[in-house]
């Protein structure tokens, strides 16, 4: 698998966010970043049926289900079409983020390994600034205030990863519990 700890990261785009993926793109590879690029490469061939977000979604979460990358950086005008069609793929946990925070959390609190943007709102050095923040960081990282911070993120992800809808319908719709997390909260410092 390519990893994060090796710099290594899936990107792809459709034509409407192609355009932001190569700024993102180039600035990481400044940064050392080996980027795999599945598209689109050409944004202005509107007869590319390839073009398509979801076809590019599809592809990338297929990529992310058969462990070939760890994570993936994906692009489309608003984010949400492309998004959406790597989160059918099993395993695939995609979000969209429009901000540093948004991204911080993303990664932290719900282990994103899809990470989507929307190039009709997020400008160029925004996009940087959330690449950076996305790949810096953890499942449970940057939470030292919160004592089961990581545990109880977990704990959500891997339900989600085993959730079946034919059997949570069969159980009156309740969630197959896999365990248990207390809330258990500090005082969060000011500065978190």
């Amino acid at each position: 698998m390519k990893t994060i700890a090796n710099k290594e990261l899936l990107m792809a785009a459709d034509f409407a966010g192609c355009p932001l993926k190569n700024v993102v793109k180039a600035y990481l590879e400044g940064k050392g970043w080996k980027i795999t690029d599945i598209g689109v490469q050409n944004p202005d061939d509107p007869e590319d049926p390839k073009l398509m977000f979801h076809r590019i979604g599809l592809r990338v979460g297929s990529m992310i289900t058969e462990k070939e990358f760890e994570r993936a950086m994906i692009f489309c005008g608003t984010g949400m079409g492309i998004h959406i069609a790597a989160s059918k793929c099993p395993g695939v946990h995609a979000g969209v983020v429009e901000s540093v925070p948004a991204a911080r959390r993303a990664i932290t609190g719900n282990g994103v390994n899809v990470l989507a943007m929307g190039a009709f709102y997020v400008a160029p050095e925004m996009g940087k600034a959330i690449a950076d923040t996305y790949l810096s960081a953890s499942l449970g990282s940057d939470y030292t205030w919160w004592p089961n911070f990581y545990e109880f993120h977990k704990l959500a992800m891997d339900e989600l990863d085993a959730f079946n809808y034919e059997e949570y319908k069969a159980n009156g719709f309740q969630v197959n519990e896999l365990g248990y997390y207390p809330l258990s909260l500090m005082d969060k410092p000011e500065d978190a």
